[in-house]
Parts: structure tokens; sequence; C-alpha cells
């Protein structure tokens, strides 16, 4: 198994202290976050798309073109890009931006989104969010896979002998599909035989079992080999020494982001903090509680890649902090003793790229 951190980039008060970062001190401390999960040995971070309070998250090509300036090996993934409201010309454009920067480290996962913003803001109509998933996705595949594109469609001007500038890095970026409930993003998944990324964040683990389930019976219904299809799986991430000391230090937090009704995503039956902990996905508790309940998710969905999000409700960062460097020590050493290494990219280099040939010479 692989490990990631990611961030929806959400900025508010501290839940214990009332305190609040600016936006500024929010994007170094994601980056900072970014560096840290890699000289921990994560192998992947994560920055999702979000286009309303209290999330600063609407420009994900400029955080990760931050963060892959000051990394080196960790694979930079969008989670999610919300491609059904977005032009897939500039998502092209941005992201192979972004995997140029980072030397062919980008991971694209696309998502219709569940907030109502984007649709205002860019003029879509969200009676057509399917519709506008799919053809966007078709485009955006050939315009990463093709040059001279000759294209026409519903939902956009055609186009005419299109090549876009940069090309990827890569030939060309993984795209996987991310979804919280919706068996029709997987459908679009199976069907071109794309790996998916099951939110696995405020539901219960049945109904994220349900859709990988059905992920795989359409892979196969699609005549894909069956041990290539790839699921990856989120999860609310607090660790510590005990359970009890995980679950009095992280309550206030869990309960103040579910009391944040006016958020969406956050429409989840576990109320309480013990509630998700004994019936829901989340993953609070000593690394013992915390890998055996990772056992048991990867039982329920097959998983290859776990992402982990350490922020809820202005958690500080000395504890994000400490809490990746308990999992990096405690969990993951574990899980990957009993779980397979999936081999989902080709190793990157663990030191800086070397010198350009002009910055040799000087």
């Amino acid at each position: 198994m692989r490990f990631g951190v990611m961030t929806l980039i959400d900025n508010v008060p501290d839940a214990r202290s009332g305190h609040l970062l600016t936006p500024y001190e929010r994007f170094r401390e994601v980056i900072e976050l970014a560096v840290l999960a890699e000289e921990l040995g994560y192998d992947a971070f994560g920055v999702g798309e979000r286009h309303g309070a209290p999330f600063l998250s609407s420009s994900p090509p400029a955080v990760l073109g931050a963060i892959a300036a000051r990394t080196h090996r960790i694979r930079l993934f969008t989670t999610v890009t919300v491609l059904s409201t977005l032009d897939p010309v500039r998502v092209a454009e941005d992201y192979a931006t972004v995997d140029q920067l980072s030397g062919g480290r980008l991971e694209l996962t696309i998502g219709k989104g569940n907030a109502p913003e984007p649709w205002h803001l860019f003029g879509r109509d969200p009676d057509n969010q399917y519709a506008l998933q799919e053809e966007n996705y078709e485009l955006l595949r050939r315009l990463w896979s093709e040059e001279q594109v000759t294209w026409s469609g519903d939902h956009r001007p055609p186009l005419r002998g299109a090549t876009v500038l940069p090309r990827p890095h890569q030939q060309p970026p993984t795209i996987w599909h991310g979804s919280a409930t919706s068996e029709r993003s997987v459908e679009l998944a199976a069907l071109w035989g794309d790996p998916i990324f099951a939110a696995n964040a405020v539901q219960p683990v049945a109904n994220y079992a349900r859709l990988t389930d059905h992920y795989r019976e359409r892979w196969e219904d699609y005549g894909h080999d069956p041990s290539a299809a790839l699921v990856g799986s989120g999860g609310t991430l607090y660790a510590a020494r005990d359970d009890r000391t995980a679950r009095e230090e992280f309550a206030p937090y869990y309960e103040a982001a579910v009391a944040a009704r006016d958020v969406p995503g956050n429409n989840t039956p576990f109320r309480t903090l013990d509630d998700a902990v004994d019936h829901g996905p989340v993953l609070v508790g000593s690394p013992e509680r915390i890998t055996d309940k990772i056992l048991q998710q990867h039982y329920a969905y097959g998983h290859a890649l776990q992402f982990f999000s350490v922020d809820s409700a202005g958690l500080p960062f000395s504890r994000k902090a400490d809490v990746l460097r308990l999992t990096a020590a405690e969990v993951l050493p574990q899980l990957r003793h009993e779980l397979p290494d999936p081999l989902l990219w080709p190793a990157a280099p663990a030191a800086p790229l070397p010198p350009l040939a002009t910055e040799a010479a000087r």
C-alpha cells in the first residue's frame, strides 16, 4: 500500500483557541506540511478544489506548483479537480505545467464536485453535471495524448487542430476518478480503465464498499484485467499514544467540523467522535487502532492507496506534524509489511534533481 496526505485548505478558527490564520499563513502551512510529508516518507500529497468559504483551495495548480518547487520525490495529487465546471483546455494546460515543474509527479483526480458555488461562478448548469463531466473528460484525455486535436461537443466551442502546451512530462499523467457516492462517476472510470478514489470521509464504510464493488464489477464487464483495477481511499486522521488521549484531544475539532452544517460534505450521520470512531470511517486513536482500522477498510475496499486528512476545525500545525510523525513511525511500517506494494508509479529520485546544464556551467 502507498500513503498520502491531503488537504482542502479550509481556513477556520482553531476549535480550542479560536486563533485564525491569515490566508498567507495558511498557504505557507500547506507547503510546509507537504515538505514534512516527503521527509517522513509519505508517497503523495493532495490538494483539493473548492470555490467557497471557508476553503482557500480555488487554485490547486498554483499550490501544487509551489509544492513542486520545494519537494523532489512525493507524488502531487489533486483531490479533486472539479472537471465538470472547468474548461478542459485550461485544465490540460495548467496541470501539464505542474507535471513539468515537478518532473512528472502529477496524479490528476477528477470529480463532479458536491458544492454549489462552482456552478454559479462558472456559469454551468448543475442539471448537466454528469454530461459535462463525461464530455470534458474525453476531451482532456485527447488533449494530453494527441496533438492537432479536432473535436466538437455539446458544451463548449469546437476545436480545430488544437495542440495544448506544454505537453505533460508523463505520457500522459494518470487520471483518477473521485467519488463519494456516485456510481456514474466510477462507471466512467471502469469504462476507460482508470483508477478510482473513494472519499471514505463521512458515510458508513458499507456505502463506500458498495461503490468500490460496483467499480470492479463494471471494470470486468468492460473486459479489463481484474487484477489491474486500482482503488484509493481517504480518511480523517488523528493519532496519539493511546485511544483515550486521541479521543479527548480530537473531539472538539471533530465536533466543531460536524457542527458546520453550512459546509458541503459535512452531512455525516456520525455526530459525535465516539460514534464516528466506533461505527464510521474516521481514523482516530492509537497507532494500533488506526492500523487495525485501515486493515479492516482494506478488506472492504481492496484499496492500494490510503490518503490521510489532518485538517479539522483549525487544528494547529504542530499537532498535524505530530500526528504525521507518529503515523509514519508506527502505522506505515506495519501496513507496508501487511499489505503488498502495488507499484502505482515508478520510483522517483530521493535526492534533488541534477542541475540544468546551464547552471552546471556557471
